[in-house]
């Protein structure tokens, strides 16, 4: 029979709202680090990661994937997050471009929305410059100047891909060709 069970009631109940704080923070660490994949699937598309992108562990439920593509000034990195809802969640395309562009006080002509294909399927690419309010929906939002957005939404059966880019303009710049290459990349 454990000790702790010929203590008084009183006794026990103390020793749990001690341990208490020291469990929860035990299970709020991972026991280790799981490796960076080369490739990774979002919806219906997989895709590879340049090795020059980091992977980023999400912090969101609602984040699939995260990347996070280094600039020419190592403090000046952006991040690519991916979003998927199934066959028909997200919301209608307008909707999710226009959200996108809100998130900015865009430069003037900046705003940019095409249909392309990448990799076989229909694309809605945007992009915009300015400055980026970045935060979650509802909070308080943090001005970032001199930002861009590059995304892209890509049809698919299984549901829409939403693959948005945002950081330092410099660092966005860049990047655009490589990021075109990855959505091109996405295979089935």
């Amino acid at each position: 029979m454990p000790l702790h069970r010929n203590l008084p009631l009183s006794a026990r109940a103390a020793l749990v709202a001690l341990a208490a704080p020291f469990a929860l923070f035990a299970t709020a660490l991972p026991l280790a680090a799981e490796p960076a994949p080369d490739s990774f699937q979002v919806g219906g598309l997989n895709f590879k990661r340049p090795s020059e992108w980091t992977w980023v562990p999400v912090q969101s439920s609602m984040r699939k994937a995260q990347l996070a593509v280094p600039g020419l000034d190592p403090t000046k990195a952006a991040d690519i997050t991916f979003f998927h809802f199934g066959p028909s969640g997200g919301g209608d395309l307008e909707s999710n471009v226009q959200r996108w562009l809100r998130q900015f006080q865009s430069a003037q002509g900046a705003e940019k929305v095409e249909t392309k294909t990448v990799g076989g399927r229909k694309a809605t690419l945007v992009s915009t410059e300015g400055t980026f309010s970045a935060g979650m929906p509802g909070q308080p939002a943090a001005p970032m100047e001199n930002y861009a957005l590059l995304g892209a939404i890509v049809e698919d059966p299984e549901g829409s891909v939403f693959v948005k880019m945002t950081g330092p303009k410099t660092t966005v710049q860049a990047a655009r060709a490589r990021f075109m290459e990855f959505l091109e990349g996405a295979k089935k």
